[in-house]
């Protein structure tokens, strides 16, 4: 709870201290502070400010008492002061021109997570969404919220577990543990993409507008819903003709095997 206080803009002793507060009527500065193992004035200054922001009440008298307003209104003061800073950005703010083509790196878990977080959050119409069942964990939540909002999401899975979207494809997983490297793509509105790779290495995605990767990303999507719609109807005919998992393509196609790097 105090990280999403956090959040909320709060530090991390006005959050302590907010909690403290939240779990009785009401409390002095010198009670609060042995509950969060904090000296006094220290306590004493993050209340008067969690005062100011009017998240506690101080009540007169000696001593001094400090009551947190429930949590149910402080949230609604937050939100009501960001709804009136965002109005005031938008009225203020031009918008800008229309970007050019663009290639933006994000490396490192947390660039890639907020890049995933910040671009389904901004989705209007629809997100095609490629990925392992083992990344699932890392895009469930912003991928939901973006369903909640109206947008239609479209999942294609690598792998079987469960995934509470709406629309879910299965796709085939390959034989034996899933690689090092695990790519992943989202294609939002048809006008940005993200496309990058989870696992041992260092996750990293690619960024962009351009109309090849859109276009990339849009194909690769359709191909693998028409080719698990065909897997799924005629399994046992593309064995027999084929070999298991395209042995005989493959064979013809060296192109396409992956390559062993030099012992």
């Amino acid at each position: 709870m105090i990280e999403s206080l956090r959040k909320l803009g709060l530090s991390d002793l006005e959050a302590r201290c907010y909690l403290a507060l939240h779990g009785q009527a009401a409390a002095s500065g010198y009670e609060v502070a042995k509950q969060v193992s904090v000296s006094r004035s220290n306590v004493y200054a993050a209340l008067r400010l969690l005062v100011e922001k009017g998240i506690c009440r101080m009540i007169e008298g000696d001593p001094v008492l400090f009551a947190a307003i429930p949590v149910g209104q402080v949230i609604k003061l937050l939100q009501t002061d960001f709804e009136r800073t965002a109005r005031e950005l938008t009225e203020q703010m031009t918008a800008p021109p229309e970007p050019s083509s663009f290639f933006s790196n994000w490396k490192g878990e947390r660039q890639v997570t907020q890049a995933i977080h910040r671009l389904a959050a901004n989705a209007q119409r629809d997100i095609l969404a490629d990925l392992w069942a083992e990344d699932l964990p890392r895009l469930e939540e912003p991928l939901l919220e973006a369903e909640r909002r109206g947008v239609a999401v479209h999942l294609m899975l690598i792998g079987e577990t469960p995934a509470p979207l709406e629309h879910v494809i299965l796709h085939s997983r390959p034989e034996g543990p899933a690689p090092a490297s695990r790519n992943f793509s989202l294609l939002l509105d048809k006008q940005q993409a993200l496309l990058g790779s989870f696992g041992q290495q260092t996750a990293s995605a690619l960024e962009s507008n351009h109309p090849a990767v859109r276009s990339v990303l849009e194909t690769s999507y359709f191909h693998d819903v028409v080719m698990t719609r065909i897997e799924n109807d005629f399994a046992k005919e593309l064995k027999e003709k084929y070999g298991t998992n395209y042995a005989l393509i493959r064979r013809e196609h060296p192109e396409m095997c992956p390559k062993r790097s030099p012992e």
